[in-house]
């Protein structure tokens, strides 16, 4: 991080692939749980493209196969490491929060159905979960505590997340604060949606495996298994009772 601080400058200027506000979004995605700073990747990227340079440069001074390609590519490598890291672990974050959300809102639904408010049940219900979802609601909570509005709280989980199912129940929570919407009800509600959702889902991957195991079994199980078949019968052919070397040793 050292480093990366001194190249920082350098990394905003050459910023292929990775605007600051791209990278400010795809840290607050992330959950950043490196705690970087836009200027520190940005200097970061800057660090390992010189790591792969001096890499590659050693691999063409010792003669290592292929030293001269590694010359271009370690430095590639060294650029675009982070950024396809930081954009991965954003994008998985973001489908544990879609796994989790049902269970958790049908949770939450019942607590606010025995009468629990929705503070107290965000944090109770909470504890019982792991990952991004916890991570969220607790940062959530925290702003609620230091006295953030709590319209502006689900702003700021909206800036922080783009799954569409999480967008949407957060918007759903919204509109219900201003029009006075039962909570209990939007929750359950949400649930149910995400639920089918994934069903649906989960069909349509079904559905698109289908033609792709089809291709795999034309183009590679069906030709080996004839080579298979064919090298039997040539091999019994040359070797077996019957075979074309006992017939010629008969004559």
């Amino acid at each position: 991080m050292k480093y990366a601080d001194e190249f920082s400058e350098i990394g905003q200027r050459i910023n292929f692939f990775s605007e600051n506000q791209d990278v400010r979004d795809w840290l607050r995605k992330s959950g950043n749980r490196y705690n970087l700073s836009v200027e520190q990747f940005q200097g970061l990227k800057i660090v390992l493209l010189l790591i792969g340079f001096f890499a590659g440069f050693l691999s063409l001074i010792i003669g290592l196969p292929f030293g001269a390609y590694t010359l271009i590519f370690y430095p590639l490598i060294g650029y675009f490491l982070p950024i396809l890291l930081v954009r991965s672990q954003a994008k998985k974050r973001q489908e544990a929060l879609r796994y989790d959300l049902p269970d958790f809102l049908d949770t939450i639904s019942t607590s606010l159905q025995a009468g629990v408010s929705l503070d107290q049940a965000l944090r109770e219900v909470i504890r019982f979960f792991d990952g991004p979802l916890r991570e969220e609601f607790s940062r959530f909570n925290h702003e609620i505590d230091l006295g953030v509005q709590r319209e502006t709280a689900y702003r700021n989980l909206l800036e922080r997340n783009d799954n569409p199912e999480f967008q949407s129940l957060i918007k759903a929570l919204v509109q219900g604060l201003k029009l006075g919407v039962p909570i209990a009800t939007t929750f359950k509600v949400q649930a149910e949606d995400m639920r089918q959702f994934r069903e649906e889902k989960v069909k349509e991957l079904a559905a698109k495996a289908s033609p792709k195991v089809t291709l795999v079994t034309t183009f590679v199980v069906a030709p080996v298994s004839i080579l298979m078949i064919a090298g039997l019968m040539l091999l019994n052919l040359i070797f077996g009772e019957n075979s074309i070397l006992k017939l010629f040793n008969n004559f």
